[in-house]
């Protein structure tokens, strides 16, 4: 243990009259909030708070603060006192209740226990005080069944069996049949349970159960569903969690009792009205643990209408002072109604942007709190169709969520295949073990890409998202063979080619067959093809309209596409991209065009070299045109060729054998024998790190200067058509000033030709991407030769941290979460303290030597939530991502221009 170091505060507990809704990092959400409605005079039991910062020293030594017992028993006294009874005393007990009450709502992930007090001694009392000997029992029993489970360890299921025994002996369906007999037999049932499984008695001791009670709250922080819950909700894990010991009301002291949970709008739709549920004779865990049916609140009215319409106005007034949807948690004890907790309730997707319309409209926030109460990742949940949630579905494996939405088709196997049936109007997912850049024109086809390997960031994932297709990568329990076009699912089931499969790219989850989908009418409203009406529907376009439209209003970042062709540069607009941030080339170089490249790879002379080129000039050329005009007026950023030169050529093995079986005919063909030469001579051991990007322009004469040629014979071209295009040219994968310098002399030599040969004045930025540490160490010698940097956060990532994208998520990254080394994906969002320091260094760097250096970002972290913050904080002027992800980037920038006005909304 270490050694227990107490901060300096000036207590550890706190009256629930002492705080206030603003104190959740001290008091917890739960604790907070009780003292806020203490202060509005709202009708809530009295009782005290035991702050984070007494549950940290815990944490931290594994010892209570020493000043931590006497502060307790001084806030017991005051609460005996106002109650006019002692805890647990025999003939008139006061019972309390202790809770946990993390900052953030944490719902069922930690530890409560009720009906603290009650003994074998006060049981009596108790069943004397309310006149009703059955409720004192319950109660009891209640208190030794959470007790055993939550303080002491011992397992639920052995009080549940008990319980169920007890029914099926008196022939009963549900426990408020128990009479009050069979409840002390249940209390001496429970007890020798506890003994057996504890290894000790059940303490009678009232005070000794509120104090292991509040030490086994503060161990239900770091339990396991706690740490999971935190992990997934990226809550930071050492806030620690406060304490709340609350006088009890009963809501199991008859029909005129009851518990119930409520809500000041549906929590899913976001639409006013009376929703929650209501449990007569019962305490607040019956309702959430769904031991018996409830009721809907609105029967409330008839059942106890003072109480209901008192409830009304409680919620009422507190919406308007919370300004914001409230969750609330209330118990009726014979007709007197007492809140128990309230709290900003979770909600939908859709009723997040909803409600923030409407709150806006009732003059309750204004549009720069509206931003903060929705988030990219809701948007991102409203874009893409989903699966009917109700529909009947054989699940037969689960991979990595890749990219969202839900895609049904024929499965198959091959790129050729997906294609050609899609040309039939066939719709296919495409199976593969994984990708490569041969399958794009089958994952262009497809509905959806489903692959037994890789992660959130192979190729298959990258491609996907960037096409707005769904995808599920690294299901690796599925066994593909695309020899035999099959895939082997759990227990043994084949799928053949042809056989329908559904994949959900939000959860990972594959099933057999086709499962109903829901489109998305957000999508069909970005699209243009969806206005706001008077459906439902049309109610959340309209709500989405409106958030969008705050947040191009107050953002500073532009919001730029990574698009490689004019139909993705259409659709970017669309979604309002403000230009092209990258334009990966290297996708203009497959399909046909493979035996061009193939050609200028195999060439021995420089006149063999050049007619390829030249054969591939035109081709570039119309590809830029088209991508000018589709962008005309706003920025087109085209990186020059890229990727490892082996992906432009066959698979070594597959070459080899061909060859082999040419030659054991005796009929070897000479350009494949060449071809085999070339691909052995270009084999690299690691390509990614190898001849790609500058290096490869700078070997292989003239392959940049035919790009950069192409690139300025489209935009003369199309400014001499009254166009508008603004074009400009990125050096991949530079480490050194050196190599930018000889590109770029080049460039600019193959610039001016094309300025005197059409007569037009050509304004191309050229620039470079920073996505090596050596090339962000040095930004400030690299912006001698740069007009603008573009951060390749993909690569930078994989450099910095020394991590094979394609490999790492599928191999130890769950490891890595799970032990909290990551709180997430350094692939998904980025690492600020060691890629971001790179960015913020680079971008201050570079700055300092040409002040109107322009910066961007065009990895996949250009379109997570996340990240846009830090981008902006950084101060790049824009980020650049896949189409479908520009909305989330738009609402992303303009959150963060507001944040630090927005409250913390979680």
């Amino acid at each position: 243990m270490s050694e227990n170091k107490e901060p300096h505060v000036a207590k550890f507990v706190y009256d629930f009259t002492e705080g206030n809704k603003d104190l959740k990092d001290l008091l917890g959400g739960k604790g907070a909030n009780l003292a806020e409605m203490t202060n509005l005079g709202l009708p809530v039991p009295p009782g005290f708070t035991i702050t984070t910062e007494a549950c940290k020293v815990y944490l931290d030594s594994g010892e209570e603060p020493a000043a931590l017992r006497d502060e307790v028993s001084a806030h017991l006294d005051s609460l005996e006192s106002r109650m006019g009874k002692k805890l647990g005393q025999a003939d008139n007990p006061l019972l309390v209740s202790v809770r946990s009450g993390a900052k953030f709502s944490m719902p069922g992930m930690m530890d409560t226990v009720l009906n603290i007090g009650l003994s074998d001694k006060s049981v009596k009392g108790l069943a004397d005080q309310a006149g009703d000997e059955r409720f004192a029992w319950d109660s009891y029993r209640r208190l030794i069944q959470m007790f055993g489970k939550t303080v002491l360890g011992v397992d639920g299921e052995l009080f549940e069996d008990a319980l169920e025994a007890a029914k099926e002996a008196k022939k009963v369906t549900v426990d408020t049949e128990l009479e009050a007999a069979d409840l002390k037999k249940l209390v001496t049932k429970f007890k020798k349970i506890v003994k057996t499984e504890a290894g000790r008695d059940f303490p009678q001791d009232p005070r000794e159960q509120m104090d292991l009670a509040i030490k086994a709250v503060f161990d239900s922080w770091n339990g396991d569903r706690a740490k999971l819950y935190r992990r997934q909700e990226r809550i930071p894990h050492d806030l620690g969690t406060a304490v709340n010991v609350c006088s009890m009301v009963f809501g199991n002291l008859g029909p005129d009792s009851g518990t119930g949970v409520a809500f000041t709008r549906d929590p899913a739709s976001g639409h006013q009205g009376v929703y929650g549920d209501y449990l007569q004779n019962a305490q607040g865990e019956d309702v959430v643990a769904g031991i018996r049916n409830t009721v809907p609140l609105a029967e409330l009215e008839q059942i106890d209408k003072k109480s209901y319409d008192q409830l009304m106005q409680i919620m009422e007034t507190l919406e308007n002072h919370y300004k914001d949807l409230c969750d609330i948690e209330f118990t009726i004890e014979r007709g007197q109604l007492w809140m128990l907790q309230t709290r900003v309730g979770k909600r939908t997707a859709g009723a997040a942007f909803r409600i923030a319309t409407q709150l806006v409209d009732q003059g309750l926030i204004d549009e720069t709190e509206a931003l903060q109460r929705v988030t990219g990742a809701q948007l991102a949940q409203l874009m893409f169709p989903r699966f009917d949630e109700h529909a009947k579905a054989e699940q037969v494996g689960r991979g990595i969520a890749a990219s969202p939405g839900a895609a049904v088709g024929k499965a198959v196997f091959d790129s050729y295949t997906a294609v050609k049936w899609s040309r039939s109007g066939e719709k296919v997912i495409l199976v593969r073990r994984e990708t490569n850049p041969d399958d794009l024109d089958g994952m262009i086809a497809a509905e959806g890409i489903l692959t037994s390997r890789g992660g959130k960031t192979s190729h298959a994932a990258v491609v996907a998202r960037g096409m707005g297709k769904t995808c599920v990568c690294g299901a690796e329990e599925l066994e593909v063979d695309t020899k035999r076009r099959r895939m082997t699912v759990p227990g043994g089931h084949v799928v053949e080619e042809g056989d329908v499969i559904s994949i959900d790219g939000s959860s990972g989850k594959v099933y057999l067959g086709e499962v109903p989908v829901v489109p998305s009418p957000v999508v069909e409203y970005f699209e243009g093809r969806m206005h706001a009406g008077a459906n439902d529907a049309d109610e959340l376009v309209e709500a989405v309209h409106r958030i969008m439209a705050f947040a191009d209003r107050k953002r500073r970042l532009r919001v730029r596409a990574n698009a490689d062709n004019a139909e993705d540069a259409n659709r970017a607009r669309r979604f309002g991209a403000q230009g092209i941030g990258l334009c990966r080339t290297e996708h203009m170089f497959l399909g046909d065009r493979r035996e061009l490249v193939e050609r200028l790879i195999l060439a021995d002379t420089d006149t063999e070299r050049e007619e390829a080129l030249k054969e591939l000039l035109p081709l570039q050329k119309q590809d830029f045109v088209e991508l000018f005009s589709a962008m005309d007026g706003l920025p087109v950023t085209v990186r020059l060729l890229d990727p490892p030169l082996h992906e432009f050529l066959p698979d070594i093995t597959e070459l080899s054998v061909r060859v082999a079986l040419a030659e054991s005919r005796k009929d070897p063909h000479e350009n494949e024998l060449r071809l085999l030469q070339a691909v052995h001579r270009l084999h690299e051991q690691n390509p990614m790190l190898g001849l790609r990007g500058v290096r490869l322009g700078l070997v292989i004469p003239g392959l940049f200067t035919m790009q950069v040629r192409a690139i300025a014979e489209a935009a003369a071209e199309r400014k001499n058509a009254k166009g508008d295009p603004r074009a400009e040219i990125m050096i991949p994968l530079v480490g050194t000033v050196q190599e930018l310098e000889i590109v770029r002399e080049e460039a600019d030599q193959v610039i001016a030709e094309v300025e005197a040969a059409t007569g037009t004045e050509l304004k191309l930025a050229i620039g470079t991407m920073i996505e090596l540490p050596r090339a962000a160490l040095t930004a400030d010698q690299i912006a001698e030769a740069a007009e603008f940097f573009s951060f390749g956060t993909n690569d930078l990532t994989q450099t910095v941290w020394g991590f094979s994208r394609d490999d790492v998520e599928a191999s130890f990254f769950t490891a890595y979460l799970e032990k909290g080394i990551f709180g997430v994906s350094p692939f998904e969002t980025i690492d600020k303290d060691g890629v971001g320091s790179l960015v913020k260094a680079a971008a201050k760097a570079g700055r300092e030597t040409r002040p109107d250096l322009k910066l961007g970002v065009c990895g996949e972290h250009g379109g997570d939530p996340e990240s846009v913050h830090f981008f902006h904080e950084v101060g790049l002027d824009y980020v650049s991502c896949s189409p479908f992800r520009i909305p989330v980037a738009r609402l992303e920038a303009g959150r963060a221009a507001t944040q630090s006005t927005g409250s913390d909304h979680r």
